[in-house]
């Protein structure tokens, strides 16, 4: 009897002391208290659980990249100084406003405005996909792509049988997946692109020794660069439900958007970071300076993760809400927010700011589809309007703030964008541009329907018990 007892003590003693490593981590680098408190009680209480959840989801800060972007940091830095440098880059504007916020967005990405820039809006999957085939076809050095979805559907077939021709002609192709977004991908495509010549990684798997078993900090960016002068950014991975064609399907509303000039050099840069994260093969790019600008747009490339010293994505968010004057509409299809960015929305609307939120009437998640209802009162007795957008299911990522600047780009309105997964938007300073943008968004917020206090009032108490419940999941969500 004494033995068994002493069997049983030995692998409880080790979960406690599992545990107390677990709140030693959240005490040093906890972000809230409430949810240091959650998971310390979780932690003691019942730690067969806790532990196992903590190692999985608990931490915020992806520690391996941050190594790894220190040990490639010299050459990175070195590249950022020469990008900083080319007389495109645009540090310090005449104009007081850029001065201010918009400056403040150059220094969150490490990254500069660029003059010079070209950005083409693709309102939808078939004009995307028409722009990334014919970017690839008309490649002569390389290609770069980096996505969170990839599937061996009829468009990820596509996709490989240009990249395999251009290989075929000796253009060189590097491709970065998410090894969880992409968890579908057949082995068959990757071994045969593969075989063709292109290089592969995947951004988890490459490092799973560095990761410690995480399955949060997923690679959320989809980017296309084609000898460093044309580059893609948007909401759209590569699969056939983006064309919203697949059988019995919603239509599917997405915006991705085309770069020419010098701002592609900060997709490169951001695609290069997450490979060298990747993998320890490095290409040799293009980074000299364009001769001939195509355009004469200011663009800023804004990189967000969460192996940044501060919670850039959260940071982009507040930003753009507090120094809205006029209007600040977002388009999101995951509307889970925390109490600063909810706060900063409710603020600006009674200052008399425009805000707009549009959401999908259908959700692809039925926990944040939940969760987002629980928001409208707060948000309806401030003046902030939620439209749930009805034709069918919304994809896009999108802000605008006043006449001075949209941005398109992967980060959604949602905790997991602002601190867990690595995203990226391009932002866009040109009144050509921004009507654009304010005319696609119109046309949107003619197609949702406005919510009201009663949307959720009038609902059963379970309804609204669930909502609520649902919310309190939001830092997983």
């Amino acid at each position: 009897m004494t033995g068994n007892l002493t069997l049983l003590a030995i692998p409880l003693a080790l979960l406690y002391l599992a545990a107390a490593g677990c709140i030693y981590r959240i005490l040093l680098s906890y972000r809230t208290a409430q949810g240091a408190i959650a998971w310390i009680i979780a932690l003691i209480g019942l730690p067969y659980l806790a532990v196992p959840l903590f190692l999985l989801f608990g931490r915020h800060r992806f520690g391996g990249y941050v190594k790894a972007r220190r040990m490639g940091n010299r050459a990175l830095t070195s590249l950022l100084d020469r990008f900083e440098s080319q007389s495109t880059s645009i540090p310090h504007p005449g104009q007081e406003a850029f001065n201010n916020d918009l400056q403040v967005l150059s220094r969150l990405g490490r990254q500069p405005f660029t003059g010079g820039n070209h950005c083409t809006l693709l309102r939808d999957g078939e004009a995307a996909f028409e722009a990334l085939f014919n970017a690839m076809e008309n490649a002569t050095h390389y290609i770069l792509l980096e996505f969170y979805i990839v599937r061996s559907d009829r468009v990820g077939q596509r996709i490989k049988s240009i990249l395999e021709r251009k290989l075929a002609q000796g253009v060189q192709v590097w491709f970065l997946y998410d090894d969880i977004g992409s968890v579908a991908l057949s082995r068959r495509w990757r071994k045969e692109l593969s075989e063709a010549g292109a290089r592969m990684a995947s951004f988890g798997n490459g490092n799973i020794r560095r990761r410690r078993f995480q399955i949060n900090f997923r690679n959320h960016r989809k980017l296309l660069i084609c000898d460093g002068r044309v580059g893609f950014v948007g909401g759209i991975n590569l699969g056939d439900e983006y064309l919203g064609t697949a059988m019995d399907q919603e239509p599917w509303r997405d915006t991705h958007c085309r770069v020419e000039g010098p701002a592609v050099t900060g997709l490169q840069l951001a695609w290069l970071e997450d490979w060298n994260w990747a993998s320890a093969v490095k290409p040799e790019l293009d980074w000299s300076p364009v001769s001939e600008p195509p355009g004469d747009e200011e663009v800023l490339i804004l990189p967000t993760g969460p192996a940044d010293t501060w919670e850039t994505c959260t940071l982009f968010f507040l930003n753009c809400i507090n120094n809205a004057h006029t209007r600040i509409w977002v388009a999101s299809p995951y509307f889970v927010p925390d109490f600063q960015v909810m706060n900063a929305l409710q603020l600006a609307a009674l200052r008399g700011v425009d805000v707009r939120i549009m959401i999908p009437e259908k959700s692809d998640s039925r926990l944040i589809g939940l969760a987002a209802y629980s928001y409208l009162v707060q948000a309806c007795q401030a003046g902030v309007g939620i439209y749930r957008y009805q034709p069918g299911f919304m994809h896009q990522k999108i802000i605008l703030v006043d006449n001075r600047y949209a941005a398109i780009g992967t980060a959604n309105m949602d905790n997991r964008s602002m601190r867990l997964n690595f995203e990226i938007s391009a932002i866009n300073t040109s009144q050509r541009f921004i009507n654009q943008v304010d005319t696609m968004l119109t046309e949107d917020f003619g197609s949702a329907r406005l919510m009201t206090e009663s949307d959720y009032r009038d609902r059963s108490v379970a309804f609204r018990l669930g909502c609520r419940a649902v919310r309190l999941l939001a830092p997983l969500l």
